[in-house]
């Protein structure tokens, strides 16, 4: 039998990391759990740990796949596109879950948060200081990452850089001040519904920053090393794919959380 490849698909090789990373996704969930009944921590981080190295080793190999052994190809590439489409569209029924909340307790207040919204005790966070600051900040950031996606396809990897440069420190200086911002609340999380979906709804928002700046960031740093090209860089395209998401979903909660829930 030829072991001439024959197909444009991509049938990988086995790999350990698959079970690797489920075996530490059980881990952070039991020290997770262990952490939140008895206060030890160990557990925790050491699942977080193993999870962060199967997390990058697996994604080494993939690009090494894509840009070492010529797997990616434009077959193989659509069919990233699909699965990237379907993912966001998983995050997005996940906000819908949370605006669903937020809206089911806005509109329709009960007894419990005294049949008005938000709260009559709530001091709610002015709509037009940080969170404003913040809403220019992810706007400038969608630019920024067009600018240096279209930089990549016209062949420029100098615009390239620089956006992707931009984009990163833009997406930090936003948890920066979203941080600042949850540190001087004048409520928290517990013992109302208000302070569960506000820091539920903007806090999942701020963790899918996180990540999407350390996406772009490792595209960054890929592009430093001479990775991506013109018709090659389903890599950063996803994740500005990802960054735009965020980007619509904080005008959601700009809108209606921060404005007209104040």
């Amino acid at each position: 039998m030829s072991a001439e490849k024959k197909h444009d698909y991509h049938l990988v090789d086995p790999s350990p990391w698959p079970i690797y990373v489920s075996f530490s996704c059980l881990v952070l969930a039991i020290g997770s759990v262990y952490y939140l009944h008895n206060e030890v921590s160990w557990g925790m981080y050491l699942g977080l740990a193993l999870l962060l190295y199967g997390a990058y080793m697996w994604f080494r190999d993939v690009v090494i796949e894509a840009e070492h052994q010529g797997h990616h190809t434009p077959v193989v590439q659509i069919h990233h596109r699909y699965g990237m489409t379907l993912f966001i569209a998983s995050e997005v029924m996940f906000f819908v879950a949370w605006f669903w909340a937020y809206f089911d307790i806005s509109l329709f207040p009960n007894e419990f948060v005294g049949s008005v919204w938000p709260p009559q005790d709530i001091e709610t966070l002015d709509a037009w200081d940080l969170p404003l600051i913040n809403t220019l900040i992810l706007l400038l950031s969608g630019t920024t990452v067009t600018w240096s996606h279209h930089s990549l396809i016209e062949g420029d990897r100098k615009g390239f850089i620089q956006g992707l440069i931009f984009t990163v420190i833009l997406g930090f200086s936003f948890t920066l001040l979203q941080a600042y911002e949850y540190s001087h609340a004048a409520f928290n999380f517990s013992g109302h519904i208000y302070g569960s979906v506000f820091y539920m709804a903007t806090g999942f928002h701020g963790f899918h920053v996180i990540i999407g700046t350390i996406f772009l960031a490792v595209c960054l740093w890929r592009g430093k090393l001479g990775h991506f090209n013109k018709d090659h860089h389903f890599g950063f395209e996803a994740a500005a794919w990802y960054w735009h998401f965020v980007d619509v979903v904080w005008i959601g909660l700009f809108v209606f959380v921060y404005i007209l829930g104040s």
